[in-house]
């Protein structure tokens, strides 16, 4: 099959990370042409002057429209686009060179009308950036659901950096109109209408996330919030594994009241854990700070996410 990937890219109030991603897209080593769509969603710190840096370097197409979230500039840059390939990506990622070869690889040997791609901390990123790639993307800490090969079950692609053709999208009419979790949506109404996915564990990009604790906690409380929506709208995708980060947490206040009367069995329970979280991410790192911090991000994405949770689940109706 020929493809014609279209890489469409929303972006708001952020010209210098669209910066650093259109210049690694310059030094693709794919040999065949591909389109860039950004879609500028009303911003009101411009990346125009930015994007007209490259436009004699790279295919690129740029749309400013009102500010109405991810998803829906994802689907005007698909409704926009003449590839029929798309690839999503998030503004804050920088794409290695041979990224696009990978994708086309993967295709290749096993097509399916949307993957997913894992993320990865770039030699450049801060301590702390690489703390929150390291809990967001660890056995230890999210099972590798999030682009490990190991993950159990049917991969579910995150729209950092995610895959869909031209058929499908057509098919499922994008992403919905949710804030938070509209990737997930849009795989269980792929799976509903019968389309593949998969994970291309080559076709990884260097994902910065949030830069302050503050950000990743109000990231992760936004994905926990998500995911009982989801488990209504999709009943039968639920999973007893969505509550852990919830129990965790509950168990840690528990570990902590338990050890004022003198049991502290279950605080040396969690105290086992976290040492061998600091190993692994030391042995992974190969930084001391970077390893000390993984504790502290760890910490920090299992009460957002779990407190989400269950203010979605018992609270916010």
């Amino acid at each position: 099959m020929e493809y014609n990937f279209s890489i469409i890219v929303p972006v708001y109030n952020r010209p210098q990370e669209i910066d650093e991603l259109l210049e690694s897209l310059i030094k693709q080593t794919y040999q065949k042409t591909f389109e860039i769509i950004i879609v500028e969603d009303g911003s009101k710190d411009s990346s125009e002057e930015i994007i007209k840096k490259y436009s004699d370097k790279l295919d690129i197409h740029y749309f400013f429209k009102d500010n109405s979230g991810a998803g829906a500039s994802r689907n005007y840059g698909m409704q926009r686009a003449n590839g029929n390939y798309f690839i999503i990506l998030d503004s804050d990622v920088i794409v290695p060179k041979q990224y696009l070869q990978e994708v086309e690889k993967a295709l290749n040997k096993n097509f399916t009308d949307a993957f997913g791609g894992p993320d990865a901390a770039h030699s450049s990123f801060t301590s702390l950036q690489k703390a929150i790639n390291y809990s967001m993307t660890s056995v230890l800490t999210t099972g590798g659901i999030r682009g490990k090969k190991k993950a159990v079950g049917k991969f579910q692609p995150r729209s950092f950096n995610l895959g869909l053709s031209k058929v499908a999208f057509e098919k499922t009419n994008g992403f919905s109109p949710m804030k938070v979790g509209e990737d997930i949506d849009l795989t269980f109404r792929l799976w509903e209408n019968d389309f593949e996915t998969q994970l291309i564990e080559k076709a990884f990009v260097y994902h910065k996330r949030r830069s302050t604790i503050k950000q990743f906690f109000k990231q992760t409380f936004a994905f926990g919030t998500a995911r009982p929506i989801l488990n209504k709208k999709y009943p039968e995708t639920a999973k007893i594994t969505y509550w852990f980060p919830s129990l965790f947490i509950l168990g840690i206040d528990f570990s902590i009241i338990m050890a004022f009367f003198g049991y502290t069995i279950f605080s040396k329970l969690y105290g086992v854990y976290f040492l061998i979280l600091f190993i692994h991410s030391l042995f992974e790192n190969k930084n001391l700070k970077v390893a000390f911090l993984s504790l502290v991000t760890t910490l920090t994405q299992f009460y957002g996410y779990g407190l989400g949770f269950l203010e979605s689940k018992f609270i916010k109706k």
